[in-house]
């Protein structure tokens, strides 16, 4: 069983990463096609050139955050925990893909590892260690701040960029502000590659691990480039109702403050992926950045009925995926009893 339960993770990781990628890359893309900076094909092709080489990147990462991350019970107990966790995490990923609701794949990964780890204790089953650190570090703590740093900074950065501006023919801002967008949204799917790729490699590290295929010491090849691929296949693919949400549905823009946005995003993630080892959540942070930069207008501009709908998804990715692993977990539960 435990080698079926193996096999299970693996796939159940494959689609987690070609999710990530099918619904992210409207986090590098949106923005660039809606000021009409890059051409929808160029620039979905752009994200997947990127993001390939940030998830291959990544890999050098991975082993860190599989060893800081969760602690996963060894054989058959771990592996069964794994597998519920990321199928709720992929159902719910489809679920708020059909809804064009933009939501953090990593939220979604750890609050279901949480919910399978209580129901493995549940049921006499060994607990998932370092859940709660994670819960704190990983969700709670980037829900909080990105968004709230990511749009305030977009929102002030407005001000010197239309100052920068102000003696500039109208259709050379446009036009330069576009060329950023352009530099922005490759930059932006370079960051998304070494944030959600190193969190791939790592489930499949952790899934090593708990059934004995690995010491945990190096990172095997075939696990970046299995990462690397199907999260660049998913970018490739396009995830084209969230795009819609974030470049047509939460806010009008314009090309200066789609740079703005975009430009800031990228220097959030980059930073947070290398320098400080912080998970942050691509997604929410583009989204929070284009509402920032969009709000410093003279009029009206937000869709606050859709904004306050994103926002209850992001509250309820962790709480629903934990429930789904919950109940996950206990179905399986029978099998991973002596």
């Amino acid at each position: 069983m435990a080698q079926v339960l193996f096999a299970l993770a693996v796939v159940f990781a494959g689609a987690f990463a070609f999710l990530n990628g099918f619904r992210d890359a409207s986090a590098s893309v949106a923005l660039a096609v809606r000021t009409r900076a890059l051409t929808p094909t160029v620039a979905v092709l752009l994200a997947g050139f990127f993001n390939f080489i940030g998830a291959g990147l990544s890999a050098a990462l991975a082993l860190a955050v599989s060893r800081t991350w969760v602690q996963l019970p060894s054989g058959e107990n771990g592996l069964a925990i794994l597998v519920a966790g990321l199928v709720s995490a992929v159902l719910w990923g489809l679920y708020t893909w059909w809804r064009g609701i933009p939501s953090s794949s990593t939220h979604a990964l750890v609050g279901g590892l949480a919910g399978a780890g209580v129901a493995s204790v549940a049921v006499g089953g060994n607990a998932v260690g370092g859940v709660d650190t994670s819960l704190l570090v990983q969700v709670v703590l980037p829900l909080l701040l990105s968004p709230v740093l990511a749009f305030a900074g977009a929102y002030l950065l407005v001000w010197p960029a239309i100052w920068a501006a102000r003696y500039t023919p109208p259709n050379v801002v446009n036009g330069r502000s576009r060329g950023a967008q352009s530099v922005a949204a490759g930059a932006v799917a370079f960051a998304h590659g070494l944030q959600d790729g190193q969190r791939t490699s790592a489930v499949l590290i952790l899934a090593l691990l708990a059934s004995g295929l690995s010491g945990g010491g190096e990172m095997p090849v075939w696990v970046a480039l299995f990462t690397a691929i199907l999260l660049t296949a998913g970018t490739l693919a396009g995830g084209w109702r969230i795009s819609y949400t974030i470049g047509y549905r939460l806010i009008r823009t314009d090309p200066l403050r789609g740079s703005v946005a975009q430009l800031l995003s990228s220097a959030m993630l980059l930073v947070g992926a290398i320098g400080l080892h912080l998970p942050l959540s691509t997604t929410h942070t583009v989204t929070s950045a284009v509402l920032g930069s969009g709000s410093n207008q003279r009029f009206p501009t937000t869709n606050r009925r859709v904004v306050i709908r994103v926002l209850a998804f992001w509250v309820a990715t962790p709480l629903a995926t934990a429930a789904a692993a919950f109940v996950l977990a206990l179905a399986l539960s029978p099998l991973t009893q002596p």
